[in-house]
């Protein structure tokens, strides 16, 4: 069954109508301490099936997304006696998607779920495309499946209770989309701000309606990531380097805000590599210094990042690194490679156009 992609208003309603149309299945829900407070109750008080439904409640950071937290969420469904006709409905961000996909897709050979992300990241990037996983001895996403949900069920009134912070961190990775797309996207991203009043939830929804379409359409033509899924890792092989390297130092920082640093790096290496448009490379770097600030970088710090990028799933060739680059806006090239060298003047262009 194809992943079913449903925008609306009422997310209660939406997922009453699809249990029913699936023949109301026992529901289990996951949700992080965060979502279960502030979202949980109203969906609850809303809607029948999660009414009906018990929860399993995880940790929330990035750093919980382990095996420890995993196997509590195992023995809660082994303890309630799932089924694989029964459905994991998984209601949070990224970590809850990720990993209450993969315990979904793992238990007794793999259950059923559906995906209502409450952050815009997840809406536009984790809740789509069938990616599950937990991080594993350091590395970001080292296990995990590619497993798609029945449905993803995304909703504004989700996103009412993020803060500014929350809304940047999915902001970056619609301007990934963009970057993939076209640069009339891209330009118009790029002289607004989701902090503006018109960027209400409402006024995020097309945003988020036209980045998903992105991913989908890439997802479908290769789920497996074994080609054109490669493009959007664009802005993750440094990004998520900056990521672990954040966690390294007991200071996380949100997963979008890596990505954004990690676009800037990319960029310039696609400059130096394919000759990407250096008025496109600045554009992008003005723009997320001013939004995002800077990752906290020093040349003491390249040996290790650079350790933490050939970890990357990517690589095929230990003595190089490899990375999705654009030749120009909605042209990705994947399977790029670049020596450490290449990577080290790349970041320290990074740092000269971040004011470091």
């Amino acid at each position: 069954m194809e992943q079913q992609l449903i925008y609306t208003a009422s997310p209660a309603s939406a997922l009453d109508d699809l249990t029913q149309r699936l023949g109301s299945p026992r529901c289990v829900i996951i949700a992080d301490v965060n979502t279960a407070g502030l979202v949980l109750p109203t969906l609850k008080a809303e809607s029948e099936t999660a009414a009906a439904a018990p929860q399993i409640i995880i940790k929330s950071g990035d750093a919980d997304k382990n095996l420890n937290e995993l196997t509590g969420v195992w023995r809660q469904m082994d303890s309630l006696r799932l089924g694989r006709k029964d459905i994991v409905i998984n209601l949070g961000g990224g970590v809850v998607t990720d990993l209450g996909g993969f315990a979904a897709a793992t238990f007794k050979r793999g259950l059923r779920c559906i995906n209502m992300p409450t952050t815009v990241l997840a809406a536009v990037d984790a809740s789509v495309g069938g990616k599950t996983g937990i991080n594993f001895n350091g590395v970001k996403n080292l296990i995990g499946t590619f497993t798609e949900p029945l449905a993803t069920i995304i909703s504004g009134r989700f996103f009412a209770t993020l803060p500014p912070r929350e809304i940047l961190s999915g902001y970056a990775e619609i301007i990934k989309h963009s970057l993939l797309e076209d640069d009339r996207t891209f330009t118009y991203l790029l002289h607004h701000s989701p902090a503006e009043p018109a960027f209400s939830t409402a006024g995020l929804l097309p945003l988020i309606q036209t980045s998903v379409l992105t991913k989908k359409r890439i997802c479908d033509a290769d789920l497996r990531e074994s080609g054109i899924r490669k493009a959007l890792n664009f802005g993750h092989t440094a990004g998520h380097a900056f990521e672990a390297l954040a966690l390294r130092r007991q200071a996380p920082v949100p997963h979008g805000y890596a990505v954004a640093w990690g676009m800037v790096t990319e960029l310039i290496l696609s400059h130096m590599l394919l000759n990407f448009p250096s008025e496109y490379v600045a554009l992008l770097a003005r723009y997320v210094t001013e939004n995002y600030g800077a990752f906290d970088l020093s040349c003491n710090d390249y040996p290790e990042l650079l350790e933490l990028m050939s970890h990357d799933k990517k690589n095929t060739d230990p003595e190089k690194i490899n990375f999705t680059l654009l030749e120009a806006v909605g042209r990705p090239r994947i399977d790029c490679t670049a020596d450490p060298e290449r990577i080290k003047v790349a970041l320290d262009i990074y740092r000269d156009f971040s004011g470091q």
